[in-house]
This record gives C-alpha cells, structure tokens and sequence, in this order.
C-alpha cells in the first residue's frame, strides 16, 4: 500500500491500476493525477499546466477550440467515470479541473506569474465555492454538475486575472 495512492477507489472499488487501463477513467483522473490521497483537485489543475503551456502558444482559435471540447467531451467523461465509480463527483475526478483551469487561463500571456496567479486564483473559487458556485454544485447532478462548478470558477478566476495581467 502506498502513502500515495489509495487501495481502492470509488464505491466500485476500482484499483489504480483498473483506472489507468480505462480510458474514460484515464482522462477523468487527470491522466492519473487524480489517484492521490490528498489534494487530488490540486495536482488535477497541476496537470492542466502543461496543456495550457502548449495552448497558449497556438492562436486564439486554437486555444478557443479545445477549451470548449475539454468542457463538452468532460461532461459524458465526468458522468461515465461517475457511473463506473458510483460516486458522484468523486474526488480523482479531475477532469473538471483541468477544463476549469483552462478556461481560468483563457487569453491569459504566458508567464510564471499568469500561470501561478490563475493556479491560485482558481483553486481558491474552486475550493471556496462561492455564491452561485456552490448552489450549482449541490443542485445539479451527472457529468454536467461534476463539470459546470469547475467551469465557473474558471470563469470567476478569469474575470480577476485579465484585471491583474
């Protein structure tokens, strides 16, 4: 047993090694940064930085593009690993962070310092979950309510950052 990861996930009992070998359940665990005992959220948005490092690089469009599918394909993804989980809204699910994270980041210049305030920024609506934040996270269910709390904090986030960069 490691320090690391869990024995066992979800209400399915599914073993890390179940998880990376589905590849719904690859991509809702962050490519498996989800797997950790703590902050699973955190190193989800971790995992996000790399993505948007190579999307920031690329046009608007581009950037536009795969930020919008990251959202629509993370609703079927979220739900479906939340089926094979029985959990909604597990905790390694972190897909949603990582679609949230780029939307934080959305037109947003490439610098240590974006990268580090949209981090912090982010993971704080995330976690905090203000009004109307974490109404929705309550109230709605399935792939879209594991999705649409992380896509508003983004949003919030967003609205801070092109103020500050």
């Amino acid at each position: 047993m490691s320090i690391f990861l869990r024995e066992y996930y979800g209400n399915s009992r599914l073993t890390a090694r179940q998880i990376l070998k589905d590849p719904v359940l690859l991509l809702a665990f962050g490519f498996g940064s989800g797997l950790s005992k703590k902050m699973p959220g955190t190193l989800g948005t971790v995992a996000a930085i790399p993505l948007y490092w190579v999307l920031a690089q690329s046009n608007g469009w581009i950037y536009l593009s795969v930020t919008l599918i990251s959202i629509l394909a993370g609703i079927a993804i979220c739900d479906k690993a939340a089926q094979k989980l029985r959990v909604h809204d597990y905790g390694g699910i972190v897909w949603d962070e990582i679609a949230g994270f780029l939307v934080t980041m959305f037109w947003i210049p490439l610098s240590w310092e974006s990268v580090l305030a949209g981090f912090t920024l982010f993971r704080f609506f995330d976690i905090v979950k203000p009004w109307p934040i974490k109404w929705l996270d309550r109230h709605v269910q399935g792939g879209f309510g594991i999705m649409i709390d992380d896509v508003l904090a983004g949003i919030f986030a967003a609205i801070i950052l092109r103020f500050w960069f």
